[in-house]
């Protein structure tokens, strides 16, 4: 069953955060992808092509983990469970555009739109860390 995201992972999805989208292959083991991530109310988007492992691999099986990790703190982070509920086509990019103007602020390069597809997920479960620490990596 879908649940509402929190006001923490709705604005770590909202920021341009990476996200690692962890999909299952035919013979149940792993598949993890880094990824671009958008939000629509609480559902989680991830624009692709439908020829990608992700993009197949939810075709067979919908189920998925995301991890998110904050860009300006990565002791802020997020886990996250649910399953792809649509494939939905993007041929004219627009879904596509709106997620590469967050991370890049430009419209998406590659502008092929045959097989353009948006990951629509909805989440079942989400935890939420946010750890102490300061980012000082030694030099």
């Amino acid at each position: 069953m879908a649940i509402a995201l929190s006001t923490e992972i709705r604005e770590m999805v909202d920021h341009a955060n990476f996200a690692h989208l962890a999909t299952l292959l035919s013979d149940g083991s792993p598949h993890s992808d880094p990824v671009w991530i958008a939000r629509e109310a609480d559902r989680i988007v991830v624009c692709t092509s439908e020829n990608t492992v992700k993009a197949k691999n939810t075709r067979r099986d919908p189920r998925v983990a995301i991890s998110i990790v904050d860009f300006d703190d990565p002791y802020n982070e997020a886990q996250l469970r649910g399953r792809v509920v649509e494939h939905r086509p993007d041929p004219d990019l627009k879904a596509t555009d709106l997620v590469s103007h967050k991370y890049t602020g430009k419209p998406f390069p590659m502008r092929s739109p045959e097989g353009r597809v948006a990951l629509i997920i909805e989440i079942d479960k989400a935890r939420h860390l946010k750890i102490p620490f300061k980012h000082e990596p030694p030099k």
